[in-house]
């Protein structure tokens, strides 16, 4: 009677234990199974209407479908050398077919290239062969200070090409009825940069007093920021030296009205009683004169002058020191 109840439990406690395994087991290999005799039907009859279920719900349920994250997977370590990217069929991708433009392209012809790239010779390629010339006449204006008035001018021409110059030059002044100073300069002018002219040649002087001539050796052109710029050495008779430096900027308030300050010095190697020149700086004139151009060719100006001597040229001049109001007009044609 005691060994039934042992027998009894040992049974019940061994069916316990086994049950999971059991469930376990069939339950991981009945979709294998199934996926197995889905493929041994496709391959021997018709289709199956029935999908595999871990085709159709085992596989989607695993992988996550939009639940994975694709972030972290190491793309760098992947080994894309190992794929036959020649035996891939391209012919099925579906490439865009070209359009054809609603107005045709008209062929290029040599005739177009011919009038688009004329043939030049070559003296006209850098220079032109032209003879070109212009006239300006900087200053020419009235003056009026507190103890005197006068007339002042200052003009440029020259002839020639884009390289080789004549220049004539010439400034002076009048007051009370009479010359004060006078000059003319005959100048050679041989352009050494796009912005640099070297001049040399003659100067002759006029005065009522004594007239001289001089040789002179100087450049002339545009500075950086667009300042006019001239410098000009001079040698007279019984070696006398002088220099004279002259620079002015435009700045445009607008299109035609234009502020012109300007600035000019004049130097002497030694004196001169026989025109009242001393050594060293004799005289800086500067000047500041708005003008409207009302065409390019014709601007009348008004403005302040300022001229101070110095050293010796101030003794010998009537006016040391002297502010002038100006009015004129600036032409060139």
């Amino acid at each position: 009677m005691q060994t039934f109840p042992r027998t009894a439990l040992a049974l019940a406690l061994g069916l316990l234990l086994s049950s999971p395994a059991l469930a376990g087991q069939t339950t991981a290999e009945t979709p294998q199974a199934t996926c197995r005799q889905a493929a041994q039907r496709q391959a021997s009859g018709p289709p199956s209407s029935s999908p595999c279920p871990h085709m159709s719900k085992q596989h989607a349920s695993s992988m996550g479908g939009a639940a994975m994250d694709h972030a972290a997977m190491d793309h760098a370590a992947m080994d894309h050398s190992s794929m036959d990217h020649a035996s891939m069929d391209h012919s099925m991708m579906a490439h865009v077919a070209m359009q054809e433009p609603r107005e045709p392209i008209p062929v290029l012809t040599d005739e177009d290239r011919a009038a688009a790239f004329p043939k030049l010779a070559h003296d006209t390629m850098a220079h032109g062969s032209t003879l070109n010339w212009l006239v300006q006449i900087d200053r020419l204006e009235a003056w009026n200070a507190s103890d005197a008035h006068g007339q002042a001018w200052e003009a440029s021409s020259w002839i020639g090409g884009d390289v080789n110059r004549l220049w004539l030059r010439s400034e002076g002044e009048r007051s009370e009825g009479r010359t004060e100073s006078s000059d003319l300069e005959i100048l050679y002018g041989r352009s050494v940069t796009p912005w640099w002219d070297v001049v040399a040649g003659v100067r002759q002087d006029f005065r009522p007093r004594d007239g001289r001539t001089w040789a002179a050796l100087g450049v002339q052109g545009l500075a950086p920021y667009k300042f006019e710029v001239a410098a000009t050495a001079y040698l007279g008779s019984g070696g006398q030296f002088g220099a004279r430096l002259e620079a002015e900027y435009e700045l445009l308030l607008s299109n035609r009205l234009i502020l012109q300050p300007r600035i000019e010095a004049d130097l002497s190697a030694r004196d001169d009683p026989r025109t009242g020149q001393g050594s060293g700086l004799n005289s800086v004139e500067a000047g500041l004169r708005l003008r409207y151009e009302v065409t390019r060719r014709f601007a009348p100006y008004i403005g302040v002058n300022h001229t101070r001597h110095f050293g010796g040229s101030a003794d010998a001049a009537d006016h040391p020191r002297e502010t002038a109001l100006v009015a004129g007009v600036r032409v060139w044609f």
